[in-house]
């Protein structure tokens, strides 16, 4: 398995973009001003020694420097070493629905980030259990099979956004279904699914498939996001609202949280409805509730040992260091005798 000790570090790769665009600025503003001193030949005849493609060669090496270096100081590392940890846990699945109405504001920033700001808490608590997530909206797909592994977990959840299904709707009863599908029934450990949704347009059997969760041993959650007065869905072109999302007749769609169907969902599946708010997002309560399930020992392959190969990335920074060293900024002799890096006529 390969990792990063330091994952952040590589947040520097941004630099090098900045310095193309530095690169490129400053040679557009240079080619100017040499334009108007003089032109082309007679730049030739005063700089006969200068080469004028040399310098993207040394933002090549430089740039290619710099990402290697980046890379080092991250920290990368290979797993040497896997043995199978004993774990006592609950499996937990999150259902997260990434309809476009989660975009709605009613919640702040908006229902859909407050979400996944809770689902990333609700990792934070977990210390033995395991987690899987499946995102739905007209259809419903794994996104995270059942893990342990809390980072991986994380990374899905920032990812997830309203582009994720491209079909929309609300198939909660779909997203039950593949949850459902993702548990191990060998083991005897508590099972738990939270189904973070709105409620609105439910358009499948969702009821049904939450009372054969509870038939199957599976406790199924629900925590209302948004508000009973509803709130129009914004429509954002860059960082800019450009206006609401309207339906065919033209008028402004205003979504509501449908709470009586949430509920009625939450008590098929013998689990809890939460309602959220901006203070408290519901999580913490449901969280307690599966806290008290019974808990089982698993087994799970774990890398125990890593072993460092920042040394590989740093020496090949080295090199692009000393090539771009050696170079140099003038024609050399045999350059100039091949014309490699001559400007034609």
């Amino acid at each position: 398995m390969f990792r990063f000790a330091h994952i952040e570090y590589l947040w520097f790769l941004l630099a090098i973009p900045l310095l193309v665009i530095i690169y490129i600025a400053y040679s557009s503003w240079r080619k100017n001003a040499l334009n108007r001193l003089a032109d082309n030949h007679l730049l030739q005849f005063i700089f006969p020694d200068v080469s004028y493609r040399k310098p993207f060669v040394h933002l090549t090496l430089l740039s290619l420097a710099i990402v290697f270096l980046v890379i080092a100081i991250a920290g990368p590392q290979i797993g040497s070493k896997m043995e199978e940890a004993k774990r006592e846990g609950v499996d937990l699945m999150v259902c997260l629905d990434v309809s476009n109405s989660m975009l709605a504001e009613d919640l702040s920033p908006n229902r859909l980030t407050r979400a996944k700001l809770a689902m990333e808490k609700l990792v934070d608590r977990l210390h033995t259990d395991r987690i899987g997530m499946v995102v739905f909206a007209g259809k419903a797909f794994v996104q995270l099979p059942i893990t342990t592994d809390y980072a991986a977990a994380k990374m899905f959840i920032k990812t997830a956004n309203t582009n994720t299904v491209g079909v929309q709707g609300t198939a909660i009863g779909n997203a039950i279904e593949l949850a459902l599908e993702s548990f191990d029934y060998e083991s005897a450990t508590g099972k738990a699914i939270i189904v973070i949704t709105d409620g609105e347009n439910h358009e499948d059997d969702a009821i049904e498939q939450a009372q054969l969760a509870q038939d199957k041993g599976v406790v199924v959650h629900t925590i209302g996001m948004g508000s009973e007065e509803g709130a129009p869905i914004p429509l954002y072109r860059g960082s800019q609202q450009i206006g609401f999302r309207k339906d065919r007749g033209g008028n402004t769609v205003v979504t509501k949280l449908n709470e009586d169907m949430l509920q009625e969902l939450a008590d098929a599946g013998g689990g809890t409805f939460v309602r959220a708010t901006n203070a408290d997002a519901g999580l913490n309560s449901i969280f307690d509730d599966i806290s008290k399930m019974e808990t089982a020992e698993f087994g799970t392959k774990v890398f125990t040992d890593y072993e460092d190969r920042f040394q590989y990335f740093l020496g090949i920074s080295l090199i692009f260091i000393v090539l771009d060293i050696l170079i140099g900024y003038n024609k050399s002799k045999w350059i100039r005798k091949w014309g490699i890096f001559n400007v034609k006529q």
